[in-house]
C-alpha cells in the first residue's frame, strides 16, 4: 500500500496544460482525466463492464450523501467496500456530500459542528460533521476522499463567502485530524484532498489556496464553481486557483462541465474533472460528438442512418445509427438511455485522451483553439 503520487510527463509551452500520471493502489490514472459520476454506486444506465470496455474510464466518482442514505454503511462494509459492491477494480473518488447537503437549502441547518439535514428519501433527520464524513468515506472505500466543505450558492455576497470559506478551513483541520487518527478500512491506501472555496472573489480564492496548500496533502480540489456563474468567471477563478496551488500536486476542478469547459480548463492547468452533464444530457437526447452537439430528438435525424459518431473508438457510437437512437428516444425505450450515456461518456474520455496526446506532442493550444469551435457547433 502506498500514498497517491503524481508525476508530470509533459507540459504545453503555450498554456498551463500538463499531462501526468496519478498512481494509486487501484492503478494509474493518465491525466488530464474525466471521472464519470456514479452517484449511488452506479453510473446511471451504465454497467461497470461498459465503463471499462466501452468507455475506457480510469476512475469514477461515488457520492457520500447518496451512498450513506442508501444502501447504508453496513451493507457497504459487509460487501468489502464500494469497489467490491459494484465490481469495479479501478480507482474511485468519493465526494464529501457537501454539495448535495447544501443544495437542500430548505431542509438543512449549518453550524460550527456540521450540518443537520433531512433525507430526500424519507424525511429522516441526519447530521454530517467533518469527522462523520471522514468515517463514512473510509467505509465507502474511496481511493481519494474529499474534505467536508460548504459550497455557497452563486450570487453569495463577499461577507458570507468569507465566513463560509473560514468555516471550510476549520472543517478541513478537523477532517485532517480525523483522517490521520483513523486507519484505511480496506487493503489499500486512501488519500485526502482538501477543497478551495471563496466564491468569485479573487482575494478569498488566493487566501483559500494558501491555506489548503499549507496542509501539504497529496492533491487539491477547486470547489464552488460551475454553480451558475458566467463562463468568464469560471475561467478566471480556475486560472487564479491553478496559479496558487502546488505545481507538483494534481488539481481537481469539481463539477465541470461542457466539453469546451474541459479544454479551456485543461489549458489553465486542471488535471481532473467530473460532471453529470454527459449522462444527464444524454438521457435527454443531447449528444456530444466529434463534429458538434446533436439534439437527437430533432426530426432531421429521423432518416439519418450514419453512425452516432464514427470519430471515436466506441462500439456503441459506431454500431448504432442516429435514426435508431432517435427512434428509441422517441419511443422511451430504456436502451436509449444506455446508448446515449455510454456514447457521451466515451466521447468525454476520448476528448481528454486527445488533449493529453496533444500536450505531449507540443501542439495542445493550436489544437484546442480549433477544437472548441467544432465542439460548440449545433448540428
Amino acid at each position: 500500500m502506498a500514498r497517491l503520487t503524481f508525476e508530470i510527463n509533459g507540459k504545453d509551452d503555450s498554456s498551463s496544460a500538463r499531462a501526468g500520471l496519478i498512481h494509486t493502489d487501484h492503478g494509474e490514472i493518465a491525466t488530464p482525466i474525466f471521472m464519470p459520476v456514479g452517484t449511488a454506486g452506479s453510473v446511471k444506465a451504465v454497467t461497470s463492464e461498459q465503463l471499462t470496455n466501452d468507455i475506457g474510464a480510469e476512475i469514477i466518482l461515488g457520492n457520500t450523501y447518496h451512498l450513506y442514505l442508501r444502501p447504508g454503511m453496513s451493507v457497504l462494509e459487509n460487501s468489502g467496500g464500494l469497489h467490491r459492491f459494484m465490481n469495479w477494480t479501478r480507482p474511485i473518488l468519493t465526494d464529501s456530500g457537501g454539495y448535495q447537503v447544501f443544495s437542500l437549502a430548505g431542509t438543512r441547518k449549518i453550524s460550527e459542528e456540521g450540518v443537520i439535514f433531512k433525507s430526500h428519501i424519507d424525511g429522516s433527520s441526519h447530521m454530517f460533521s467533518p469527522e462523520k464524513v471522514m468515517d463514512i468515506q473510509r467505509s465507502i472505500g474511496g481511493d481519494i476522499i474529499m474534505a467536508f466543505d460548504e459550497c455557497p450558492a452563486f450570487g453569495t455576497g463577499y461577507d458570507y463567502a468569507e465566513k463560509s470559506m473560514q468555516l471550510t478551513h476549520r472543517w478541513l483541520d478537523r477532517c485532517i485530524s480525523r483522517f490521520q487518527e483513523t486507519p484505511d478500512r480496506y487493503v489499500y491506501t486512501q488519500n485526502l484532498f482538501p477543497i478551495v472555496q471563496g466564491g468569485i472573489f479573487g482575494d478569498l480564492r488566493r487566501e483559500s489556496c494558501a491555506y489548503i496548500s499549507s496542509k501539504n496533502t497529496v492533491g487539491n480540489a477547486i470547489g464552488g464553481l460551475s454553480v451558475g456563474e458566467p463562463e468568464e468567471e469560471l475561467y478566471s477563478m480556475t486560472a487564479l486557483c491553478c496559479e496558487n496551488l502546488p505545481v507538483d500536486k494534481p488539481r481537481y476542478l469539481m463539477g465541470v462541465g461542457t466539453p469546451w469547459n474541459l479544454l479551456e480548463c485543461i489549458g489553465l492547468g486542471v488535471d481532473m474533472f467530473d460532471c453529470v452533464m454527459p449522462t444527464r444530457n444524454g438521457r435527454n437526447g443531447m449528444l456530444f460528438t466529434t463534429r458538434g452537439v446533436i439534439n437527437i430528438d430533432n426530426k432531421k435525424w429521423e432518416n439519418d442512418f450514419s453512425p452516432i459518431d464514427d470519430g471515436i473508438n466506441c462500439s456503441f457510437s459506431n454500431l448504432y445509427s442516429k435514426a435508431y437512437l432517435r427512434h428509441l428516444i422517441k419511443s422511451k425505450e430504456l436502451t436509449a438511455l444506455t446508448i446515449a450515456s455510454v456514447h457521451n461518456l466515451a466521447f468525454y474520455l476520448h476528448l481528454v485522451q486527445q488533449a493529453r496526446e496533444h500536450i505531449l506532442a507540443g501542439d495542445f493550444s493550436v489544437w484546442k483553439s480549433r477544437q472548441i469551435g467544432i465542439l460548440k457547433e449545433r448540428l
